[in-house]
């Protein structure tokens, strides 16, 4: 399958870095606004013809699928026009601004027939898999409780025009860059969100927006969950599941600064431990594992005809109406419920 990516800074350059040892998928092509030196380091890295627009990326035949690695204010009407291609879509999270325009992007590829995937890397590696399967037959038991802490030092070095930055296109500092993530691992693991109630506030980071988030889940399957970002402190991912049989945790890193675009891409898991109520508790080797790989890998499948992509439209609006909720209850102070 022959790719295009919109957007070649430090993740787009990420993107293409994970399909070089692919056998199904390659990048042929690639749009970037600045068209900076580096974008053009990249392109030449990868043999990548440089299009001098968006529609001309769409335009051009030998192109079958768009990735878009682009700040999420331009998601939705970038997903409209690549299913009016007709070409399938994978777009890096977060995926769209709001519950609306993910229900606009939605119907656009159904429409078109096209595929669409959405970046969600952590879902592909093996032990998030474990766990997930370890929950479903049951071994933790019943799930009263699930606590997730990502945090990292990248708001205290963001340029001044970093979307990641700005409060308008990154509402509650550490959501959209990172926490959204576990957001739909709440999703993948326990199903639908039913509210959300969100303290979210600036302490050390200089520009305009939020450093340090949290945030209070209630599921419609009856759990309750919590989710801390900070955007100002060292770099850790906790994921802890509290089961009535056993408690499970993952750890590892969070994407900061300065990592190897292979430690990017392999190095999200640490470490995975399972502690039943009695006896020892037991620890699983996590292998390095590519996840931007198998996800691109997963969404050329699915574009191809084969097992349909794993995040299902139902969870990518799900997912959105979340965020939005969070977003809402930052300023209101208030239990949110779920649209």
């Amino acid at each position: 399958m022959k790719l295009a990516i919109a957007g070649l800074g430090w993740w787009g350059g990420t993107l293409v870095d994970s399909v070089e040892k692919s056998e199904g998928l390659s990048f042929v092509s690639a749009f970037t606004r600045s068209r900076s030196q580096q974008d053009q380091d990249i392109a030449a890295k990868h043999n990548l013809r440089l299009a001098d627009s968006y529609e001309a990326m769409l335009a051009d035949p030998e192109v079958e699928g768009v990735v878009l690695a682009t700040p999420p204010t331009a998601h939705c009407e970038q997903i409209v026009a690549a299913a009016a291609a007709g070409k399938h879509v994978f777009c890096e999270k977060p995926f769209v601004m709001s519950k609306a325009e993910a229900e606009r992007a939605v119907a656009a590829v159904r429409a078109a027939g096209v595929t669409l995937g959405l970046g969600y890397n952590r879902r592909f590696h093996p032990s998030w898999v474990d766990l997930k399967n370890r929950i479903n037959s049951g071994e933790l038991g019943t799930i009263l409780h699930v606590e997730c802490t990502m945090s990292g030092p990248n708001g205290l070095s963001l340029a001044k025009d970093a979307w990641r930055g700005s409060s308008a296109q990154a509402p509650c500092g550490g959501l959209f860059p990172m926490g959204v993530h576990a957001v739909d691992g709440l999703i993948d693991l326990f199903g639908d969100i039913e509210s959300v109630f969100c303290h979210s506030f600036r302490r050390a980071v200089p520009n305009d927006n939020d450093d340090t988030t949290s945030v209070l889940f209630r599921m419609k399957s009856g759990m309750s969950a919590y989710l801390g970002t900070m955007m100002a402190t060292a770099g850790t991912f906790r994921f802890q599941v509290y089961g009535s049989k056993a408690m499970a945790l993952l750890g590892g890193s969070v994407h900061v600064a300065g990592q190897s675009s292979e430690h990017r891409r392999a190095g999200l898991f640490g470490s995975y431990v399972i502690q039943p109520i009695k006896g020892d508790a037991t620890a699983h080797e996590v292998p390095m594992f590519d996840v931007n790989r198998a996800e691109l890998e997963a969404f050329a499948t699915a574009a191809t005809g084969g097992a349909p992509y794993p995040v299902t439209f139902a969870q990518m609006i799900n997912g959105v109406a979340a965020t939005d909720a969070i977003i809402a209850s930052s300023k209101s102070h208030k239990l949110e419920v779920v649209a």
